[in-house]
């Protein structure tokens, strides 16, 4: 540890001095080259902005025979502040085609275009502008300026080869070479003081945190200094203290969790990744009817069911049920420590026998419920033969009136039966969902066209409005219509003479939906929220008379929650009774509900 941690330090301050000298040394150089260059153009432009200058070039002396000549005597008088020296910053004049015509000690074969020289050629002379732009990633400097001369064009080049800058810079980089030699000497040094001083405390921490994770809590480590690592180590003194006693209180809730797990009356099994059986109680031994140990393996307990596998891959956890002779019995299987090696399965078993059996007697009183009514049923609709068959020997008003009775209160019973044997079909999920794809539009509209003549009867207004581009549902078709039918007939039904019922229908987004809005008698506040429940009525006598069973809502609320959709009463101002639906367009199995 002693050499890891000085091999550490010692390449920490190597790479500091490193990064810290390159840093500087490129912003020197940089600055250096940067202000050569700022000063190259600075100068160029205070020179030849002088006006006396910019005369002496533009204005020929009489009839001059050579302009370029006469040009390089003038900017000859002012080579010392242009600083053209001749052999690193050299003079060009070039006529207006840019041939060369004064050059330095006859070097016109080597002088490139520039882009600046170019630029002067080609635009400067026509526009009286400067070829000036710099960049520092050229290994030259030069300024191009275009001058008038008696009635001639001729370019004035000022080449600098930047090697005043090239030397400079060079030396820089030679300091900088020599200081970061002597401060890797002084960096590694440095490094291994420190290190020192820091290793010897971090030793002892090593020590007490070795006793610790044996378990031994007697020694303190001494506290050596005041600075952080005084700090950190006086700070593990407490934490040795604090897990001491940590570890005691969760022997102490160990035991109590050890209790709770003998006599709770769950069954828990816990696996291994391998199958193995780490951990059960008995009451998971007395739910099963076997003996449990350490060599039973899932397969043992569980045949048949879900994979072990499977449930260690799952994300959530998996519920199942399983009959032991005359015991029913819920399973919620979930993995624990999920991705480590230690890793495993844990199975939670519930007695749901007797929540079974309730359903199970709750189903039978519905069976029951049916074949009581199917005898009166026949005896009521042979009674009413007999009546039929001697019309003659009694009055014929009450003979009317007795078959009017019998025969409503027939198809009363028959929906009765029909609904309670379509709610035994729900609750033991033998009722599968026919699923086929239909126009929503056409579904509703010969909903309306079916109660059309009803509600005449009763003088109601009947309007329908539909959405355009209302789309294809995939659906139960039967079933919707059957809850469509439900609403609307109950707004027709509970709805006084004359009244207005308004059918709307539309969608958004992925579900469709529907509203019937009535302002018939309504359901008061206090029974809204059991109107779905089965065989609630909110007016007896009045449901009675009107031939209601109580359970065409909850049938209704039935049908929509299997296609994972909703069926509500929405808020309205004023009398009566406004009811939505709604449905996924692609079928229940895109609900999000």
């Amino acid at each position: 540890m002693l050499r890891s941690l000085h091999m550490k330090l010692v390449m920490i301050m190597v790479l500091l001095i490193l990064s810290l000298m390159m840093v500087v040394g490129a912003f020197l150089i940089n600055s250096v080259t940067a202000f050569y260059q700022e000063d190259f153009y600075s100068q160029m432009s205070d020179v030849f902005q002088d006006p006396l200058l910019y005369h002496d070039l533009t204005t020929p002396a009489g009839e001059e025979e050579n302009g370029a000549e006469q040009l390089f005597q003038v900017i000859k008088a002012y080579a010392g502040e242009l600083g053209v020296d001749g052999r690193n910053r050299k003079l060009y004049i070039l006529d207006s085609s840019g041939v060369p015509l004064v050059s330095p000690d006859g070097e016109t074969a080597r002088l490139e275009y520039t882009e600046n020289l170019v630029f002067a050629l080609n635009t400067g002379l026509e526009t009286n502008q400067a070829g000036d732009k710099s960049n520092l990633a050229l290994d030259y400097m030069d300024v191009a300026i275009p001058v008038h001369r008696g009635g001639q064009g001729y370019v004035i080049y000022i080449l600098d080869n930047k090697s005043t800058s090239s030397d400079l810079t060079n030396q820089m980089l030679v300091l900088i070479i020599e200081a970061l030699g002597f401060g890797l000497v002084i960096s590694i040094l440095l490094s291994f003081l420190l290190s020192k001083t820091m290793v010897t405390p971090i030793q002892k921490l090593t020590e007490g945190a070795m006793r610790v994770a044996e378990r031994d809590f007697s020694r303190r480590i001494e506290v050596l200094s005041q600075d952080e690592i005084g700090v950190l180590t006086d700070t593990f003194n407490d934490m040795a203290g604090q897990l001491q006693d940590t570890l005691r209180q969760v022997e102490n809730e160990r035991n109590k969790l050890d209790t709770l797990f003998l006599h709770m009356t769950d069954g828990v099994v816990a696996f291994s990744r391998a199958g193995r059986v780490i951990h059960s109680n008995p009451a998971a031994a007395r739910m099963l009817r076997k003996k449990i140990g350490p060599e039973t393996s899932y397969e043992d307990l569980f045949p048949g069911g879900a994979a072990l596998e499977q449930v260690l891959s799952s994300s959530d956890h998996i519920e199942e049920e399983r009959r032991v002779r005359d015991s029913f019995l819920q399973l919620l299987m979930a993995p624990f420590d999920r991705g480590r090696e230690g890793g495993g399965a844990l199975v939670v078993l519930h007695d749901i026998t007797e929540q079974r059996k309730n359903e199970e007697m709750r189903r039978e009183f519905v069976a029951n419920v049916s074949h009581e009514l199917r005898t009166p049923l026949t005896n009521i609709r042979s009674y009413a033969e007999t009546l039929t068959e001697n019309a003659g020997e009694i009055p014929p008003e009450m003979e009317k009136k007795f078959l009017g009775v019998i025969l409503n209160e027939s198809d009363r019973m028959t929906h009765i039966v029909q609904d309670l044997l379509t709610l035994s079909r729900f609750d033991s999920k033998r009722d599968e969902l026919k699923l086929s794809r239909f126009s929503f539009g056409e579904a509703v509209r010969d909903i309306y066209n079916a109660v059309y003549m009803e509600a005449q009867k009763h003088n109601h207004s009947l309007t329908l409005r539909l959405e355009p581009g209302l789309p294809q549902v995939l659906a139960d078709r039967e079933r919707v219509l059957q809850v469509i039918m439900n609403v609307v007939s109950n707004s027709i039904k509970y709805t006084p003479d004359g009244g207005h019922i308004n059918i709307f229908a539309g969608w958004k987004g992925e579900r469709v939906w529907l509203v019937v809005d009535d302002d018939g008698i309504g359901i008061p506040e206090e029974d809204r929220p059991r109107i779905f429940e089965r065989f609630y009525r909110v007016d007896k006598a009045r449901s009675r008379q009107s031939g209601g069973t109580g359970l065409g809502l909850s049938i209704a609320k039935e049908i929509m929650e299997r296609h994972r959709g909703s069926i509500v009463l929405l808020d309205k101002e004023g009398p009566g009774l406004a009811v939505r639906l709604e449905l996924n367009i692609e079928g229940p199995d895109n609900g999000n509900e």
